[in-house]
């Protein structure tokens, strides 16, 4: 009930929602914290430990056949995507987010990458798939998976972000956890054809300027791509992770445009008309559009700015143990390769450089780590990464300073994570 003893709408329990706990109960904590968390707390089973034999060595385990296809240890069940019920009027045009606090390494599992979808996840047979690319070309031509799978492929590792991961913070702290705060991104290999192979076939007019990529989900996805990126890097991705794209994720064919706003990133894609104009008519424009304080726009904000994130510990992966512990995160660029990332535990008096290990690629994540001790104080951390452009990424008023805070996308600011004496964790802002 609200405070006049009225009923309690959406908005007033969103509002309470969000204050409650700062989001550590209700959607979140049910099965939410790492599985290393979970573990320091449960009470191991003494016949177990040594010198006694454990109950698994005393029996055969599971045969080769008993999985087909491999699954994760029963233990590690509670690491899953999660949604936000109440962001979007129904879960056919929702997201749902990575957990990136469980992760480690710079390649998301399939199974964990997160969904953005408008009008649900068809399920397409590959057989009836067609792409058909018409327009200012020399020769309109439909492509089957068949025709598709025989050209020249590559395999190329690019991070995709939607442009509201972090929306929700433009205003101050909202949700309290990296995968909600930040879990609209994920990192894969993928394997498909360069784009420019199938646009050369087709052999383009002088004045094709343009594409419109258009999807075959039951919202009829549809969006405007510069030629200059669409014969630069772009690819028609078939797999993921070596494997077939997942339904959510474009089966059987979608556009990778690497280290641009995901929304460009058309799925289940069906149709290419080349153009001399983008089709912004036919289009949202908000999609390509940030509105600024004064009223006026950034258009065409495609490109992705450098950010970072700490993963762990963080408000779903609170500290459990004094002495030696890990900090970890994730850092990523649109405009080339992340260079350095800088850590303070401090709130920003003291940075030092974090440790970066694992492939540094470009328009893809990357990995870091600070090994330090805790002894239960409290700490406010903060990272912040360079790109290979000399990019350093902002604080959130400096944006704000800028942009305003009208639109819920491009939010790169650094995020500030504040560890409490008993280890536990929040999302905060500092000045």
């Amino acid at each position: 009930m609200s405070k006049k003893g009225a009923p309690e709408t959406r908005s007033s329990s969103r509002r309470q929602f969000l204050k409650s706990a700062g989001l550590t109960g209700a959607v979140m904590a049910a099965g939410a914290r790492s599985a290393w968390s979970q573990a320091a707390n449960a009470e191991s089973n003494p016949e177990n430990l040594p010198p006694h034999v454990a109950d698994w060595s005393k029996y055969p385990g599971q045969g080769v056949a008993d999985r087909p296809y491999g699954k994760p240890s029963k233990f590690e069940a509670h690491v899953v995507r999660r949604d936000v019920e109440w962001l979007t009027a129904t879960r056919q045009s929702s997201v749902n987010f990575t957990p990136w606090h469980e992760l480690d390494g710079i390649i998301t599992p399939n199974g964990l990458c997160f969904e953005r979808h408008h009008g649900g996840a068809p399920d397409i047979s590959p057989a009836d798939h067609r792409l058909m690319i018409h327009g200012l070309v020399d020769k309109p031509l439909i492509f089957s998976m068949s025709d598709i799978l025989r050209m020249p492929r590559v395999n190329r590792v690019f991070f995709l972000e939607c442009a509201a991961n972090s929306g929700m913070e433009w205003r101050g702290p909202q949700l309290n956890g990296c995968q909600f705060t930040h879990g609209m991104i994920h990192n894969v290999m993928y394997t498909g054809v360069p784009l420019k192979v199938v646009l050369n076939e087709v052999g383009l007019k002088p004045n094709a300027k343009w594409l419109l990529v258009e999807g075959g989900d039951a919202a009829g996805m549809n969006r405007s791509l510069p030629m200059e990126k669409a014969l630069d890097d772009c690819l028609l991705a078939f797999k993921m992770n070596g494997e077939a794209l997942r339904p959510e994720q474009g089966y059987p064919l979608r556009l990778v445009v690497p280290g641009w706003e995901g929304n460009i990133w058309v799925k289940w894609l069906r149709r290419i008309e080349v153009g001399d104009k983008p089709w912004l008519a036919r289009e949202e424009t908000s999609k390509y559009t940030d509105l600024m304080a004064d009223g006026r726009a950034r258009r065409f904000t495609f490109v992705m700015d450098a950010k970072s994130v700490i993963t762990n510990p963080s408000p779903q992966a609170p500290l459990r143990f004094r002495g030696q512990n890990v900090l970890t995160g994730i850092a990523w660029s649109g405009r080339g390769a992340i260079t350095r990332v800088d850590v303070t535990l401090d709130g920003g008096r003291n940075w030092r450089e974090a440790r970066i290990d694992g492939p540094v690629l470009e328009r893809s994540v990357t990995r870091f780590y600070v090994d330090f001790d805790w002894q239960g104080e409290e700490l406010l951390i903060q990272s912040r990464c360079h790109d290979s452009t000399g990019y350093l990424q902002p604080t959130k008023n400096e944006l704000r300073a800028i942009r305003g805070v009208n639109s819920i996308y491009h939010n790169n600011g650094i995020q500030t994570w504040l560890v409490r004496a008993n280890g536990e964790t929040e999302n905060v802002e500092i000045s």
